[in-house]
């Protein structure tokens, strides 16, 4: 199982970005998604999550402001993240659970200046 994490990048308070994740080597289509993100400094924490029914479940830090969506026929899972605030400056991870073992994205970098 392979994530690919990309589309990070700077960007202006208000501003929108979208990162993606590639996944490589599993029926993806089976699979929940689920996003992560740790600022500087500080521990990983949860963001959001789609499942395999496309259902989409969100932390209240971002809940109205981000949004994922996957497309199954390419094997990709994206974060779109609209009024981006200073404090939403992380690296952002995909991760999907197979067979028992949590397989990650390499992390791409979201920095939010004010």
């Amino acid at each position: 199982v392979q994530l690919q994490a990309s589309g990070g990048g700077l960007v202006q308070a208000g501003g929108s970005l979208r990162v993606s994740c590639k996944a490589r080597g599993i029926n993806f289509r089976l699979y929940t998604v689920n996003w992560y993100r740790q600022p500087p400094e500080k521990q990983r924490e949860w963001v959001a999550n789609i499942t395999s029914d496309g259902e989409q479940n969100y932390a209240d830090a971002v809940k109205g402001r981000f949004t994922v969506s996957r497309d199954n026929v390419y094997r990709m899972a994206y974060l779109q993240m609209d009024r981006l605030k200073p404090e939403d400056t992380a690296v952002y991870y995909c991760k999907i659970q197979h067979s028992g073992a949590d397989f990650w994205g390499q992390g791409t970098l979201v920095t939010v200046s004010s």
